[in-house]
């Protein structure tokens, strides 16, 4: 038994501390990440509302620091519907693009920080171009879920283009 702990000792700090299988961890939920944001924006691209929607946590919370509220992303949703219905119905072009300052997390939480661009033409020529600073909690369930948006301020285009 003395003879056996040590190279169970020994092999539970190659796996654990093994910075190599770390950055593989965290290369794959990037990964997974781009991939949940992609489909985010491709959401308010083609006014998916059912898309969407499918990416927030059902008791997901919005935080506004440019309006200094805090409410159930439920509530959002309702209030973005006819937005999206009009991006579908072509009535409304909506585009949204992400940058990121900063990602850190496991393979079953993430914590993203960063900027986000949303565009928007309406039918009657109103032009909206918003940047954003947020942050958002994640959690895997089934897929990554958005838990919490925290949309922090509005930022400017050279702070987003230090996101590059």
């Amino acid at each position: 038994m003395r003879t056996i702990r040590p190279l169970i000792l020994t092999l539970l700090g190659i796996l654990v501390f093994n910075p190599a299988a770390f950055a593989a961890d965290e290369t794959a939920r990037v990964k997974e990440l781009d991939a949940y944001w992609a489909k985010v924006a491709r959401a308010v691209n083609t006014g998916d509302f059912a898309l969407y929607k499918s990416t927030c946590h059902p008791e997901g919370v919005l935080v506004t620091g440019i309006k200094k509220q805090c409410y159930p992303l439920s509530k959002a949703l309702a209030r973005w519907k006819k937005e999206f219905d009009d991006t579908k119905a072509g009535t409304r072009e909506s585009g949204l693009e992400l940058r990121f300052r900063q990602r850190v997390g496991d393979d079953t939480t993430a914590h993203e920080t960063g900027m986000f661009l949303y565009t928007a033409e309406t039918a009657d020529g109103k032009s909206i171009q918003e940047y954003i600073h947020f942050e958002a909690l994640l959690l895997k369930r089934g897929g990554w879920k958005v838990m919490m948006e925290y949309q922090k301020s509005q930022g400017t285009k050279a702070e987003w283009d230090e996101l590059k």
